[in-house]
């Protein structure tokens, strides 16, 4: 009597090797019941193409095909949460990056345009400081009222500034006391003094103002002092 030779026993074995367990682990979206399938499959290392020649034990899924099967499902649900964690991680540290830079931009700009601002103010000020001085002959109240800052003095001074200089000489470059000899808007005693500051002392507004408001601050420290004094005694 012949012995039974399976027709497909070569194509058997073929398929039971390609469809390693081992070999469904590179595949992450497998689902959990295809991979029961395969497992108990490969388990069993048969494919039959004839159901009468198929044991139907063969296809029963075994607890160890189970548990792989399931391994398999946490793995690939595992690689897929890290996948969108690490992805969401990258996304939020790069978004942070962009917007610190962004952020570092807008405030130099801002810095710049605050400079600029700034620059043209001061720009603007020392032209109208200029045009202030060159006019000094007509208008030598606006020339003294520019250069309190100069001696730290703020405008509320220009006051009593202006009720002292009115009293001593009006304002008059040229004035000059008949008594005494005092000279100029400050009324220097003697006028000469006032060559400390520059030689055209004599004919020149800003020279004579220079030279007044260094006086009172060094006497008085400031001109509503000067007033004050002026008002109890008659001079400064």
């Amino acid at each position: 009597m012949s012995r039974y030779a399976p027709r497909h026993a070569p194509r058997h074995a073929h398929a039971g090797s390609a469809r390693s367990p081992l070999g469904l682990l590179r595949r992450p979206t497998v689902s959990s019941s295809l991979a029961l399938a395969l497992i108990a499959t490969g388990a069993a290392g048969v494919h039959a193409a004839d159901a009468d020649q198929v044991d139907a034990g063969a296809f029963a899924i075994t607890p160890q095909a189970a548990n792989q099967a399931a391994e398999l499902t946490d793995l690939t649900a595992a690689d897929s949460a890290r996948f969108v964690a690490e992805r969401a991680s990258l996304t939020t540290a790069t978004n942070a990056a962009e917007a610190k830079q962004v952020a570092a931009e807008r405030a130099r700009a801002a810095a710049l345009a605050r400079a600029r601002r700034e620059a043209a103010a001061r720009a603007a000020r020392a032209a109208q400081r200029r045009a202030i001085i060159a006019n000094a002959r007509q208008n030598p109240r606006a020339v003294a009222r520019v250069m309190l800052a100069d001696y730290g003095w703020s405008d509320s001074q220009f006051g009593c500034l202006d009720l002292l200089w009115t009293r001593e000489s009006n304002w008059n470059f040229q004035a000059q006391n008949a008594s005494s000899g005092a000279y100029g808007i400050p009324q220097s005693l003697p006028g000469s003094k006032m060559a400390t500051v520059a030689a055209d002392w004599q004919t020149n507004p800003v020279t004579q103002i220079t030279w007044g408001l260094r006086y009172i601050q060094r006497v008085y420290g400031s001109p509503c002092s000067a007033w004050a004094h002026s008002q109890a005694t008659g001079w400064y």
